[in-house]
């Protein structure tokens, strides 16, 4: 395990960004002219330094190669794919859940008609992509078989997948394989690829994208106690060990995408120091996606302000993932949170 991270910080966005790159002032993140950085943090399991980036050179010299390299993958232009553009920051991923049990809109749009018509107004609205799940995995929630999953999902995957480019959320290589048959773009598997051994192999097989979720325990248990000894490192060194055991395992691409998992085994202080620290996973080298939307932590931060729908805190969180360069947003309300893009980009000449 490494003993230092960086974490970039001090972000800075569209005119102001651009003017202070041109000047070297700033260093653009991912190549992104618009969106850049002058400080980073160095931490370490004992401690935080920050130091602006004019700074580096004064390092220690074992210090400053593993800060450069960090550095080289987080201002390296990011490759696009499946419909995603990182350049473009936010993208969206438009929620579709076809289940009965979801934890925000379970039974909502389980039907063909209401389903198809739903994903059709999410990409009308303007997300990238619209991902697909057929099996709850709200905390609590009991693992389904691959049949039940697939039925929920087959019609609007085969339906959907000659209009407008889908991901698919599973666990399962049966549905893995099944999704990708009627032209899923991208694999979403919310247990980090350990709940089913044969995923590594699909995944070898067809080349195809995916995201790697950190999720701590099953759905059914992960909320129990969730613990960890610093979470941010944590799983930032899950996603390290993980993605070189898959290069070691012949996985060549660079298709794909990093989820800390928010929800997924952590408690509120566990997810607010994720959400306030997000930038640190930058230095991985792979596109960020998170799934902020409509989740527990609001209810806890908002108390009695608390509504079904938590437009407010996700939009809230949505901007502030933004901000730290977060390259994909997991939404459920994808107009009401690209209404707020727009404005916020606009206020921000981005």
């Amino acid at each position: 395990m490494r003993r230092y991270y960086t974490r970039v910080c001090n972000f800075y966005y569209g005119k102001e960004s651009r003017l202070l790159v041109n000047t070297n002032k700033s260093i653009p993140l991912n190549g992104n002219i618009n969106i850049s950085f002058d400080h980073i943090e160095i931490i370490s399991r004992t401690s935080k330094k920050k130091i602006p980036i004019n700074k580096i050179n004064s390092l220690a010299k074992s210090l400053k190669k593993l800060i450069k390299l960090d550095l080289e993958k987080i201002r390296s232009k990011k490759k696009n794919f499946s419909n995603l553009n990182f350049i473009q920051i936010p993208n969206i991923m438009g929620v579709l859940n076809l289940t009965p049990d979801s934890f925000s809109d379970g039974g909502k749009f389980n039907t063909k008609n209401k389903g198809l018509k739903h994903a059709l107004e999410m990409f009308n609205s303007g997300a990238n992509i619209i991902d697909i799940g057929g099996e709850s995995t709200r905390p609590g929630s009991k693992a389904i078989d691959n049949k039940t999953e697939w039925k929920r999902i087959e019609k609007i995957v085969k339906l959907i997948s000659k209009k407008i480019p889908m991901s698919l959320d599973t666990r399962k290589s049966e549905v893995m394989k099944k999704g990708i048959k009627y032209g899923v773009k991208i694999i979403n598997d919310v247990s980090g690829l350990d709940y089913d051994p044969e995923t590594i192999n699909v995944l070898k097989k067809y080349k195809i994208p995916f995201v790697i979720q950190h999720s701590q325990g099953t759905p059914e248990k992960m909320q129990n106690k969730p613990r960890y000894k610093n979470e941010l490192l944590d799983i930032f060194d899950f996603f390290e060990k993980k993605i070189k055991s898959l290069k070691k395992i012949g996985i060549k691409h660079n298709n794909i995408i990093i989820d800390p998992g928010i929800g997924f085994g952590k408690n509120l202080k566990h997810n607010m120091n994720l959400i306030r620290n997000i930038s640190i996973f930058h230095s991985l080298g792979f596109p960020i996606l998170v799934g902020n939307s409509k989740k527990r932590f609001i209810k806890e931060i908002a108390g009695k302000n608390d509504t079904k729908s938590r437009i407010g805190g996700t939009m809230t969180s949505s901007i502030y993932l933004m901000m730290q360069g977060v390259q994909i947003l997991r939404i459920h309300d994808v107009n009401e949170l690209l209404q707020g893009v727009k404005v916020f980009k606009e206020i921000m000449k981005y």
